[in-house]
């Protein structure tokens, strides 16, 4: 039997990582083909802001995602659903009580 598949549950997590294993390969790399170890330090510590900076702006981006899908489900849901004791049945929409002879306007 074929084990099933699981979804990512951390892609921004995923992402992350792979830029914390550059910010470790890329220096190496670096003073391999003769770059000082000073030029990789810098390479190394700029690599790591930048990553940082990405983490931060993907996390706020989840976030953001998350509260948007939960405020729409929310606002999906009809007045039968919302519970035994709320105040949007029937009836409970307070409107303009306009007299038959007048428009809005007068």
């Amino acid at each position: 039997m074929q084990a099933a598949r699981r979804p990512h549950e951390d892609p921004a997590g995923d992402v992350v990582r792979w830029a914390a294993f550059s910010c470790l390969l890329v220096p190496v790399v670096l003073v391999v083909y003769g770059t000082s170890f000073g030029g990789a330090a810098v390479a190394t510590l700029g690599l790591a802001a930048v990553t940082a900076a990405c983490r931060v702006l993907l996390r706020h981006s989840e976030r953001t995602e998350r509260n948007a899908a939960r405020i729409l489900a929310e606002d999906r849901l009809t007045p039968a659903h919302r519970g035994r004791h709320s105040r949007a049945g029937v009836g409970s929409q307070r409107r303009c009580q306009v007299s038959p002879g007048m428009s809005p306007q007068d």
